[in-house]
């Protein structure tokens, strides 16, 4: 059975992890036979409980040799929480422990999955690769992204943009005024195409 983490930033759309995009990515990916297990700062561990039923570590613990891949779900809380893009863009810092986390998977070659606005951390801390991701076709986010060195791809709600050549899955979910079906719809086909290559 495939292991998969998941790094949660609260609970909630305005101060943590969006709670449809979070619940999304976990069925999908209990749907696809995989094992999951959340993570979060310290500081934000009880809050995102209130989405994983409890079951939350410290995302300092988190070690990616023990996992087969990462998924970030969206929510403002990863461009406040797990970094300071809302107030800094492309200078931003992200959290040491999440920016550790992204770097691993990524050099042990496993994929990362990242949603809404959570895209931005990948573009952060990647972006000098040259990773395409996508968080819809916002021109001011996409140009923002596109400082850090990374690619930015416009993408429909419900789809979504693979880069196989770094292993990385991005889809805009709630960048976009979207229905909940259509999040979901998204997150579940991104995260089929993930766990195939997990």
């Amino acid at each position: 059975m495939k292991k998969i983490a998941l790094i949660l930033s609260g609970c909630g759309h305005l101060d943590g992890s969006e709670i449809t995009e979070t619940v999304s990515a976990l069925i999908s990916l209990n749907q696809a036979g995989a094992q999951t297990q959340c993570f979060a700062p310290q500081n934000k561990i009880e809050d995102s409980a209130k989405i994983a039923r409890g079951n939350v570590l410290d995302v300092s613990l988190l070690n990616a040799a023990e996992f087969d891949g990462l998924v970030l779900p969206g929510g403002y809380g990863a461009a406040k929480n797990l970094s300071d893009w809302a107030a800094k863009g492309a200078q931003c810092q992200v959290n040491p422990d999440v920016e550790r986390a992204i770097k691993s998977f990524y050099e042990s070659q496993k994929p990362i999955a990242a949603i809404c606005i959570a895209p931005v951390l990948i573009a952060r801390v990647l972006g000098k690769n040259g990773v395409s991701v996508t968080i819809g076709n916002d021109k001011e986010i996409a140009a923002e992204i596109a400082k850090t060195g990374a690619i930015h791809e416009n993408c429909p709600v419900e789809d979504y943009i693979s880069d196989r050549d770094h292993r990385i899955l991005s889809t805009p979910a709630y960048m976009y005024e979207a229905k909940p079906h259509e999040v979901f719809n998204a997150v579940s086909k991104m995260l089929r195409e993930f766990v195939e290559w997990a």
